[in-house]
């Protein structure tokens, strides 16, 4: 008899930026585990503390109402500005990601100087009023750049008119422009994501598409694992040290 797969609903949302913040275990898992950054745990503090492993970046969860829940610091070194970039607690874990896979890439940046605001063109997103920024085009979301040159910082917020805003980001002006750029890179994608069904939030249920359909319980199980596999293999493993020639035995006189 034909074993008949396990399947399981999926709910496929559109907008990304709409769908709900996500399993958390999508960002830090791969990052330990694929990338070597390295956790603190204290067990009297409700939080998450990641660090690089130059000791460089740290990445900080803490469930706080009034801030933001994901911080991402960057010390200042020798060759950059430190810099900083923040992101609310409904932030889809896909869109933080983007920022962290692109943090993370060992390859670098294809191009430094990227503009964010190119992704979003790409995608016919519309002049903001009054702004110069870009709001997308079912007006949820919009990316916007603040202040002057010596003190800047990129906006991006989601929300509908009727209610406050969903989630807020925040990047420095010295966080480097690929990494911002990554992050609308992936508010442009019209892509939808899973999420499970009893976990959709409400808020602006009326502004976003929703499938459900029944997927294999191991295509979800195992998503994770294929993810952090995908990421590993972009760092290269070191080179096999080589043994020592092999020392002649001396004779031992007669």
């Amino acid at each position: 008899m034909t074993e008949v797969p396990v399947t399981v609903e999926q709910a496929f949302v559109a907008p990304r930026h709409l769908a709900g913040g996500g399993d958390p275990g999508w960002i830090t898992v791969p990052l330990h585990r694929a990338c070597g950054w390295s956790y603190g745990h204290d067990p009297l503090m409700p939080r998450v503390l990641l660090t690089s492993p130059d000791q460089l970046t740290q990445l900080r969860i803490a469930p706080d109402p009034d801030d933001p829940w994901w911080i991402i610091l960057h010390a200042r070194d020798a060759d950059q500005r430190g810099w900083a970039a923040t992101f609310g607690a409904r932030t889809p874990v896909e869109i933080i990601a983007a920022f962290t896979d692109a943090l993370t890439d060992p390859a670098g940046p294809a191009t430094p100087a990227a503009d964010p605001y190119a992704p979003l063109h790409k995608a016919e997103w519309n002049t903001a009023r009054d702004t110069e920024g870009l709001v997308s085009p079912d007006g949820t979301a919009r990316v916007e750049r603040l202040g002057t040159a010596d003190s800047d910082l990129w906006l991006i917020e989601i929300g509908v008119t009727e209610h406050p805003p969903i989630w807020r980001a925040h990047f420095t002006g010295s966080t480097p422009a690929h990494l911002v750029t990554a992050v609308t890179r992936s508010l442009a994608n019209q892509t939808p994501v899973t999420r499970d069904p009893s976990k959709i939030p409400g808020l602006a249920r009326d502004h976003m598409s929703v499938s459900t359909h029944r997927v294999p319980a191991a295509h979800i199980a195992f998503a994770l694992e294929r993810r952090t596999t995908l990421l590993a293999a972009r760092h290269p493993a070191p080179p096999a040290a080589v043994p020592p020639p092999h020392a002649a035995t001396p004779r031992r006189p007669r």
